[in-house]
């Protein structure tokens, strides 16, 4: 059996390899990986296909598998990429207008300056993507997850961003103008220097985000969760942040509407006068003595102090029935947006049902029109049993599902 090393001697053994483990050169543990090698990808250089520059808007096939491929400046206009498989793949410069996106999978792409004009990136998964000045201007990306991606510089003008993931993810100087991010999921996202002007943040989570510098002009955050965001420096010129939660506004430049008008501390004054039964000669067999010395009398500390708590009873009561009377309105609001969501989905698979009527073509036997049909109905289901958010994100779900599968039907038909 070993024996155990003297104090000094364990001491020396442990620096040793302390200093071994910091010698430039060493092997790092893959659970202690520094942030950028962790975020680093996937894919080797070269690891791929490589597809630079070509042109597949012409009839050229697609190979079998895109992961890590390098499609740099590559046309991909208006391809069906419905659930590709994208992971890792360089798309740095190429032109993906008007391109099928749907649930495709981009984790750690390289998507540097790429046109997503008007793409449909609806459920795509991001995460960890690069789209450092990526055009996504009038691009549908419905709940699209980009947790973690830098889309520092990026243009998303006019974008639908609802339900949209955004948490930690990098948007610094990115413009946003006029987008619906409705229902963002933004929590310590970094809007630094981004352009919102009339962007829509209704019910959106944005606890921790950041805002400094950025232009909210006119920006909409009715009923958005702000506990922790930081505006300091933003421009809220007409800003609505009519029901909004925790919104702190230190810092910020303008002059917004719907801002709470909770009192934020505590009275400063006391009252003007005391109950008779405090006052001296006012009832009671022995009137008090006044402290030695002119110090203030035990009556007015009690009264005081009782002052104080029920102005804290007060103002807590009034904060929790506000947020309670928030969280009610916010429910009945996306019950309202739900139901219309679900109504206009019906409504389409009622016109596409129409056309393959007084065309002689049926759509019964298709699989995504079975699954757009099934869709409606879950949609219809869960709103009728819906009495959380949460349940509205399923509803929300299921619409996005029974919209994609009647624009992949469309495009096939048409």
């Amino acid at each position: 059996m070993r024996r155990p090393l003297p104090a000094p001697a364990a001491v020396l053994v442990t620096t040793l390899v302390t200093a071994c483990v910091a010698l430039p050169g060493a092997a790092a543990s893959p659970a202690h990986a520094s942030p950028a090698h962790a975020s680093a990808g996937p894919c080797r250089p070269g690891e791929g296909p490589n597809l630079r520059g070509r042109d597949f808007t012409k009839g050229a096939s697609l190979p079998d598998s895109l992961r890590c491929a390098d499609l740099t400046g590559a046309k991909l206009d208006g391809l069906d990429l419905v659930q590709e498989d994208l992971t890792g793949a360089v798309l740095r410069d190429a032109s993906l207008k008007e391109a099928n996106l749907t649930q495709a999978v981009l984790k750690y792409a390289d998507l540097r300056g790429a046109n997503l004009r008007e793409a449909d990136l609806g459920q795509a998964h991001l995460d960890h993507a690069d789209l450092r000045g990526a055009v996504l201007v009038d691009a549908e990306a419905g709940q699209a997850e980009f947790p973690h991606a830098d889309l520092s510089g990026a243009k998303l003008n006019r974008a639908v961003l609802t339900q949209v993931e955004f948490t930690d993810a990098k948007l610094v100087g990115a413009d946003l103008s006029e987008s619906t991010p409705g229902q963002l999921k933004a929590r310590k996202a970094d809007f630094t220097r981004a352009k919102l002007r009339e962007a829509a943040f209704t019910q959106a989570n944005l606890r921790n985000a950041v805002f400094a510098g950025a232009d909210l002009t006119e920006a909409e955050f009715t009923m958005a969760e702000l506990g922790g965001a930081d505006f300091t420096g933003a421009t809220v010129e007409g800003a609505s942040f009519t029901m909004a939660d925790d919104a702190d506004l230190t810092g910020a430049r303008g002059a917004p509407t719907g801002v709470a008008g909770l009192p934020t501390s505590l009275p400063t004054s006391l009252p003007t006068s005391l109950p008779e039964a405090f006052l001296p000669g006012s009832g009671g067999d022995e009137e008090p003595a006044a402290p030695a010395g002119g110090g203030i009398s035990t009556g007015l500390v009690l009264v005081v102090v009782s002052a104080v708590g029920l102005a804290v009873t007060v103002v807590a009561w009034g904060v929790s029935a506000q947020r309670r009377s928030r969280r009610a309105a916010r429910l009945a609001f996306m019950l309202r947006g739900a139901e219309e969501d679900v109504t206009r989905l019906g409504e389409e698979i009622d016109r596409l049902d129409y056309e393959f009527q007084i065309s002689g073509r049926a759509g019964s036997g298709d699989h995504d029109w079975r699954r757009a049909l099934d869709a409606y109905e879950a949609a219809k289901n869960t709103l009728a049993a819906a009495g959380r958010e949460q349940d509205l994100h399923a509803v929300a779900r299921a619409v996005q599902d029974g919209r994609s599968a009647l624009d992949r039907l469309r495009g096939r038909v048409r």
